[in-house]
């Protein structure tokens, strides 16, 4: 299960010895704070991390909210990049906070705010319901073939491999897409991503309900191939490639004579 930092799950790791620990040169945070229907206004507070050379974005957000702020909302589970949970704007570039090294993003003063384009829970999280909402329009594929060797064969007893998609479903794509933040009807990145994902890989799938769902307006014809996606994307999905690959399955699929 992934941890909403106001709940037990990250208020109880401690950042450890070696990531967070007093130093000469302290990182300085300039954090986004907000809790929607909260009298206070949308404002950014300035905080000064002890960080070393190992830290991480989210290990200084923790240490915040150890020693400064028990109030600050940090959503977070795996911290290696596998659950997606972490994903924010640092810098002003969509990332997954566990592993954006404090001492590569340079020195001075780090913005750090929610992913855009998704609703607002506080301070820096969102609400990933909408992303969830396109990814089960397609119907959502999670797994897929393992690729095998062909002489590979698993242990008795033990069940076949099964390899999961490799989109961890963090919502940067969504953050960093131009157009998912002027049109909410589009399917966007990820959605098409996953359909791709269905057209590729049918697995007795409706791969012809699928490609009319992106042959839409507010489907694959509705980017403007800024490839914002795929640089965002931390598990090189590659979600605008996967588009461009929709429009030409769209366009050479066979059509129905008049």
């Amino acid at each position: 299960m992934s941890g909403l930092d106001g709940g037990a799950r990250a208020s109880s790791r401690a950042p450890s010895a070696s990531s967070v620990e007093q130093q000469s040169a302290p990182a300085r945070l300039r954090v986004y704070r907000h809790k929607p229907g909260a009298a206070a206004a949308p404002r950014f507070e300035i905080y000064e991390v002890p960080a070393s050379a190992g830290a991480t974005v989210l290990d200084a957000l923790l240490w915040i909210r150890r020693h400064r702020d028990p109030g600050l909302m940090v959503r977070h589970s795996c911290l290696h990049a596998s659950c997606g949970t972490c994903g924010m704007r640092i810098a002003g570039r969509e990332a997954l906070a566990c592993v954006t090294s404090l001492a590569e993003l340079g020195p001075g003063e780090v913005t750090v705010e929610p992913l855009a384009n998704l609703p607002l829970v506080g301070d820096l999280v969102v609400d990933m319901e909408p992303s969830y909402a396109r990814l089960r329009a397609i119907g959502r594929p999670l797994v897929r073939e393992s690729e095998l060797r062909p002489e590979g064969r698993p242990a008795e007893g033990i069940p076949g491999p099964t390899r999961f998609e490799d989109c961890i479903e963090c919502g940067l794509c969504l953050s960093a897409c131009p157009i998912v933040a002027t049109d909410p009807r589009y399917l966007g990145p990820a959605g098409l991503a996953a359909a791709w994902r269905s057209v590729e890989e049918p697995r007795g799938g409706a791969v012809g309900r699928v490609l009319a769902l992106a042959d839409d307006e507010q489907g694959v014809w509705r980017c403007h191939t800024a490839w914002e996606c795929t640089e965002a994307c931390p598990s090189n999905v590659d979600p605008a490639g996967s588009i461009m690959r929709l429009r030409r399955a769209i366009v050479l699929a066979p059509r129905p004579k008049q």
